[in-house]
């Protein structure tokens, strides 16, 4: 058995092993066990007001042996039951554990306020993007003036935010029918930035994506989504909505390079697209995101919900078996924005914890933010988790929703849908976020 001895906080040193004997509502650590991995942490734990924390020298690092030897003697000692930090005249909490109570709740309102605002301005771009196909055949004029009202506000916000993020949305978000060209528009839009387009190239790339599959309003609703059922001759119907939306795209006056993005939207670079089979030399830097963006989505947000993918199923997809299919700079760029498992995907954490990623920033893709389901906490208090901040707690593997044990699938709810929008990739404090 492993032993362990209360040190004063002074002895404290990065790359000990300690365990902290306050409540887990009461330390703003994901974990009340683990090793110091910043001095970061020393001073977090000194503002709690603790004088003494449990130290684990034989799951500390070794060179840490000396510092405390008496420790490698000492019997394992029962950890007491949690508790709170209490003041040892009074009896009663430590002011400094009330602080970070309210800390810790400040930051889950600001959180909460986040991605509420992210779940309004996607269901509101859904809604303004039915109102452009409601307009389209009809009034191509005004679609147009939708549209790119629609894609300048959101580049604009885009480049207004700095370095974004990519944000894992509210299950039932959005209007059904705005839902895969809000997604495919917001995912081309963060891909494109991150390949260094910049103002009008971005105004064009978003536009192309937003009315890629307007022909589709010729469709039956049956034939608007390819399955492997499909019959040829349906097949063949389902095809013809890329010269539909050509069409459109053509009575709306779109620009030349935004009606070519929208005709090459389903050509691949191995030549095995359609409807012209082109081959990589011949397709736009346009076409190449919007063809890697919509299969993507179409993979996670299959017309049949029983054939949906993870994410981290799809991008794994993607890069192990059609890689082929796309030019390999915007595919590496798309992993790389994305991260190894991207939001929505279901992660078993290295301390045998279920998470759902809920953001990923580019700049650290193994290291996403992420819900970690902890049944002493209510789910709709569940605070997200920063990995970068916690390094002893990296992603073990991804399962599928499945795989997890009841109350883990009922507390993380794994969406039905995925559906993404952008974020600030550093979130206000929680008084700059009230400010």
């Amino acid at each position: 058995m492993n032993s362990s001895i209360l040190i004063d906080i002074s002895q404290l040193r990065v790359g000990m092993y300690i365990q902290l004997d306050v409540g887990w509502l009461h330390h703003p650590f994901p974990v009340s066990s683990f090793r110091v991995a910043s001095a970061e942490q020393i001073a977090t734990l000194r503002e709690l007001g603790l004088t003494e924390v449990r130290y684990v020298p034989k799951k500390s690092d070794p060179e840490l042996k000396e510092l405390v030897p008496a420790a490698w003697s000492v019997p394992e000692m029962a950890a007491p039951a949690p508790a709170n930090a209490l003041d040892g005249a009074s009896g009663t909490v430590a002011p400094a554990v009330d602080q970070e109570a309210l800390r810790r709740r400040a930051l889950l309102d600001a959180q909460n306020r986040a991605l509420a605002a992210c779940n309004q301005r996607f269901t509101e771009a859904t809604r303004q993007y039915q109102a452009l196909e409601r307009s389209v055949s009809e009034r191509p004029d005004e679609a147009r003036a939708k549209g790119e009202a629609l894609v300048s506000g959101c580049v604009a916000d885009l480049l207004e935010n700095g370095d974004s993020v990519i944000r894992l949305l509210s299950e039932g978000v959005g209007e059904r029918n705005g839902l895969h060209p809000i997604n495919v528009m917001v995912i081309a839009l963060l891909l494109g930035r991150s390949l260094g387009m910049q103002g009008d190239e971005l105004q064009t790339l978003g536009v192309a994506a937003l009315v890629h599959d307007l022909g589709k309003l010729k469709l039956p609703p049956n034939l608007r989504q390819a399955t492997p059922s499909m019959i040829p001759m349906e097949r063949t119907r389902y095809e013809t909505h890329v010269g539909e939306s050509v069409a459109f795209a053509m009575r709306m006056g779109l620009a030349d390079p935004i009606v070519k993005a929208i005709a090459q939207h389903h050509e691949m670079a191995d030549g095995s697209g359609f409807p012209l089979r082109l081959t990589g030399p011949a397709l736009g830097r346009n076409s190449q995101v919007l063809a890697l963006v919509n299969r993507y989505d179409r993979m996670c947000n299959p017309a049949m919900g029983v054939d949906a993918l993870t994410p981290h199923e799809a991008l794994s997809v993607i890069f192990a078996q059609l890689k082929p299919k796309f030019d390999s700079v915007v595919l590496g760029a798309f992993i790389r924005m994305m991260g190894v498992y991207p939001p929505g995907s279901i992660v078993q954490l290295v301390n045998d914890r279920y998470a759902i990623v809920a953001s990923v920033n580019s700049s650290r893709p193994l290291r996403p933010k992420v819900i970690v389901h902890d049944s002493r906490v209510p789910k709709d208090e569940a605070t997200i988790l920063d990995l970068e901040t916690v390094p002893e707690l990296g992603i073990r593997r991804s399962l599928k929703p499945v795989q997890l044990p009841r109350d883990a699938l009922e507390y993380l709810s794994p969406r039905q849908r995925i559906c993404y929008f952008f974020e600030r990739a550093v979130m206000p404090e929680p008084d700059e976020a009230t400010a």
